[in-house]
C-alpha cells in the first residue's frame, strides 16, 4: 500500500487540473488590483523609472486579460446568459480602459496628468470588475458554461500574448530605457 499524505495528493491534483475561467479571471482582478494599490502608494514618494514601470506592468496585465477575456470568455457567455446589454457594456467598459491604457503608453510619467490617468483607469477597472464579479459570473455559472475548458483556453491565449509581447519588448527595450520629455 503506497503512503502520500492527504496534503502531497492535493497539491498534485492542484497542479494537473485546469483552473476553472472564472478563478483564473478573478485572480486576475486581485492582481491588478493590488497593482493600482502599490502604484497609489508610489504616486507621492516614487520615482519616476518606478512609477513608469509599475504603470506599464498595469497595462501588459490588462491589455492581456482584456484580450483574452474579449477572444475566449465573453463570446461563450453572450452565447449562454442572453444578456447583450450586459455583454455590451462589458465591451464598452473594455474599449474605455484601452483607450487609457493607450494614452499611457505614450505618456511619459513626469507628465501632469500620469498619475491621473492611472487613477481613472484604476477606477474603470473597479467598476468592471464589481459588474463582472457580481453579475456576470454568476449568470455564467448559472447558465453552466464549461469554465474548465474556458480556463485551459484562457490561460493557454495569455501565456501567448505574454511571449508575444516579452519578444516584442526585447526589441524596444532601449528606446523606452532613455525616457521621453513632452515637456
Amino acid at each position: 500500500m503506497e503512503k502520500t499524505s492527504p496534503s502531497s495528493s492535493a497539491r498534485k491534483s492542484a497542479k494537473t487540473q485546469p483552473q476553472d475561467a472564472i478563478a483564473i479571471l478573478t485572480a486576475d482582478h486581485k492582481k491588478v488590483k493590488a497593482l493600482f494599490k502599490q502604484y497609489d502608494d508610489l504616486k507621492e514618494d516614487g520615482g519616476t523609472e518606478e512609477k513608469a514601470a509599475l504603470a506599464a506592468q498595469i497595462c501588459v496585465e490588462l491589455t492581456v486579460h482584456a484580450q483574452a477575456e474579449e477572444e475566449i470568455f465573453y463570446p461563450a457567455v453572450r452565447e449562454s446568459i442572453e444578456d447583450d446589454d450586459l455583454m455590451d457594456e462589458a465591451e464598452v467598459e473594455h474599449a474605455s480602459a484601452k483607450d487609457l491604457i493607450a494614452q499611457l503608453g505614450e505618456a511619459d510619467p513626469e507628465d501632469d496628468l500620469f498619475d491621473a490617468k492611472v487613477k481613472v483607469l484604476g477606477e474603470y477597472i473597479d467598476h468592471h470588475v464589481k459588474e463582472e464579479e457580481g453579475e456576470m459570473f454568476p449568470k455564467a455559472k448559472k447558465a453552466k458554461v464549461d469554465m474548465d475548458a474556458l480556463g485551459a483556453e484562457i490561460e493557454a491565449r495569455k501565456e501567448a500574448l505574454m511571449a508575444e509581447i516579452a519578444s516584442e519588448s526585447e526589441g524596444a527595450e532601449e528606446p523606452k530605457a532613455r525616457g521621453r520629455s513632452r515637456r
